[in-house]
């Protein structure tokens, strides 16, 4: 069994029920959550939308291997009405990416772990952060919570109650 962190996002449709959806499907279908961050609010990345995202980091444990879980995290996101944009970044119902798999680096034209713009990305070192701020990244040999403090991106990041 490996333990992963992904993060869930969207900013179409109902937010909170895509997000619910996917992390019963995930249980189901890849493994056991181990635990979730708060869910947050934030800005686009890399596009301009009027409307706001969710997002969420979970842990799961998982005895899917790295390609066969990435498999059916983007079978999952069509299910739920996921439409590939020909952008880079666009507006969804549903993004799910693999942050992390244990420790493993991965670099294929499939899928890099750990996810590349981890440390760009204050969206998504703030819920990493808040659940294991002292996760070490086993590229930059960096704590979660030293990237964080590090981070040159100023998105607003506001954790919902």
């Amino acid at each position: 069994m490996a333990t992963v962190f992904l993060i869930l996002g969207g900013n179409l449709g109902d937010r909170y029920a895509f997000m619910n959806v996917a992390k019963k499907s995930l249980s189901e279908n890849a493994g056991n959550i181990l635990s979730q961050s708060s869910v947050y609010e934030t800005e686009p990345w890399g596009f301009e939308h009027e409307n706001q995202f969710l997002n969420q980091v979970i842990s799961l444990e998982t005895f899917l291997e790295p390609l066969a879980l990435l498999k059916k995290i983007k079978n999952l996101e069509k299910n739920l009405g996921r439409i590939k944009s020909k952008e880079r970044y666009s507006a969804r119902v549903i993004d799910i990416d693999i942050l992390f798999y244990d420790r493993l680096i991965i670099t294929s034209s499939t899928l890099t772990i750990p996810h590349p713009e981890i440390p760009n990305r204050r969206f998504v070192l703030e819920p990493l952060a808040e659940l294991d701020a002292d996760f070490v990244h086993p590229v930059l040999g960096l704590s979660i919570r030293t990237i964080l403090e590090n981070c040159l991106d100023k998105g607003q990041v506001k954790r919902l109650p």
